[in-house]
């Protein structure tokens, strides 16, 4: 169980200050040390805004990341970019995004970058608040790679990126990083049409390095690029099979749901914390402190306190980061609240 009774966290990704996307987008005009130093600056800018909030659980914004996943790929060996196919106008959505072909064996001999993510963190954050890290799974990772001839399905190529996945969990436990996120959005989003159990098993081959070795947490989500979903958003498909996963905690979305199956969270909390996206990450209406301080009440009728955590219902980087700190701020203060009652 939590040490903090309804601890305040969030899931990754926090919003790119305005100066940082501009240099980002034009990311190949500076040399190296200008792209260290604009990452520092950038975490650095993350990580006030959450210690300004007064967060329990803090991350590095996943500053040096494109989304909380497009970077990824350019540590892996043996893909390379297409945009043949995309949709270029219209609405902004997921068809949007780039897809890369395979043209070799995966790999990523230099590791996916995360290790580098969490020592900067740990070099640039204060004393005090737990640092997390979070890193894509497999199968989400797998969703942006067209199959080919050696890897002629997406769960042919997902086992192809389990092992990349799991070595690079075990460099982090090595260096010391005491909480995980895993982000399985995928897993979310496709249980309603495929084999959850098979999820689970290809979620458990990929944390076994660390499990009970360091506090690890999954997150299941609907998805949030350009704030859009990308499936039915039910969490009943999944259960019971995802109790199986061997985590301490699962971060589910309610929030945007308007609180939908929040009798999930009793099932979870009889095995493992539960972390409850309270906070809407797809609209723009900042929840006011009583309204969160109601919300994790409703949450304390299906789960004790010490299994609970809060946080958004997913990483902030769709959200403007006026909103972003504004929300974060009524949720720990909702939270705070609640927690000065019991």
């Amino acid at each position: 169980m939590n040490d903090i009774p309804l601890r305040t966290t969030v899931i990754g990704s926090y919003p790119l200050p305005g100066w940082y996307e501009y240099a980002f987008s034009n990311i190949t005009s500076f040399g190296e040390s200008d792209r260290n130093e604009l990452i520092e600056d950038a975490v650095t800018v993350a990580i006030k805004d959450q210690v300004s909030a007064g967060l329990d659980v803090i991350t590095d914004g996943e500053m040096s990341r494109r989304d909380f996943n497009l970077s990824f790929y350019s540590f892996i060996e043996g893909i390379e970019l297409t945009t043949n196919n995309i949709r270029k106008f219209g609405p902004p959505a997921h068809d949007q995004r780039g897809k890369y072909s395979i043209h070799g064996e995966l790999s990523a001999p230099n590791g996916l970058g995360v290790v580098e993510d969490y020592k900067r963190l740990q070099k640039l954050a204060p004393p005090g608040p737990i640092l997390k890290i979070s890193i894509p799974g497999p199968y989400t990772l797998s969703g942006c790679l067209l199959p080919n001839k050696q890897y002629p399905d997406r769960y042919i190529i997902t086992e192809a990126l389990v092992p990349i996945v799991r070595e690079e969990l075990q460099r982090l436990l090595d260096a010391g990083c005491k909480e995980i996120t895993v982000d399985e959005p995928s897993m979310s989003c496709y249980a309603y049409k495929e084999d959850p159990e098979k999820f689970v098993d290809i979620f458990n081959r990929t944390v076994e390095p660390i499990i009970g070795k360091t506090h690890l947490s999954a997150h299941l989500c609907f998805g949030n690029y350009k704030g859009r979903a990308v499936s039915p958003r039910q969490y009943s498909p999944m259960f019971p099979a995802f109790l199986e996963m061997p985590v301490d905690e699962i971060h589910v979305e309610m929030a945007s749901r308007e609180f939908s199956e929040l009798e999930i969270i009793g099932e979870i909390a009889k095995k493992k914390d539960v972390a409850v996206g309270i906070i809407d990450v797809k609209s723009y209406y900042i929840e006011p402190v009583e309204e969160v301080a109601r919300r994790v009440r409703r949450c304390l009728e299906y789960a004790p306190a010490e299994r609970l955590s809060f946080a958004p219902d997913c990483g902030l980087s769709q959200t403007a980061r006026w909103a972003a700190k504004e929300k974060m701020k009524n949720m720990v203060t909702g939270v705070h609240k609640v927690r000065a009652e019991l």
